[in-house]
């Protein structure tokens, strides 16, 4: 499976960004998908997960309520809709791929990354 993600840039706090995950290759192989971010100097911190058939998602604590992941299985692509952005999400995000939900909520399982998309927030 090969990942390429998008959609990122520079907003103003309290702004929104959609990011773009496009699956291709063994699609079919996919549990689910997700996100996680980097910021600098901080290890990778888990954003976002969803299961590819059934469409369960999960949430870190600190985006719920503001991010949303979706996936449009027609188009291979997940989505994360940000909104009401903080400085704090200021990171690299990056999109991924697993064989289970657990793999990508602890980030230790993951089969496919993709490259990453930065993420910007003034304040």
């Amino acid at each position: 499976v090969q990942l390429q993600a998008s959609g990122g840039g520079l907003v103003q706090a309290g702004g929104s960004l959609r990011l773009s995950c496009a699956a291709s290759g063994r699609t079919i192989t996919i549990y689910s998908m997700g996100w996680f971010r980097q910021a600098p100097g901080k290890e990778r911190e888990f954003v976002a997960a969803i299961t590819w058939s059934g469409g369960v998602t999960d949430y870190a604590d600190s985006v719920k309520g503001r991010f949303t992941i979706s996936r449009d299985k027609a188009k291979n692509t997940m989505y994360l809709q940000m909104n009401s952005l903080k400085p704090e999400d200021t990171a690299v995000y990056y999109c991924a791929a697993a064989s289970s939900m657990g793999g990508i909520v602890r980030l230790d399982a993951l089969d496919a990354e993709g490259q990453g998309t930065q993420v910007t927030v003034s304040s």
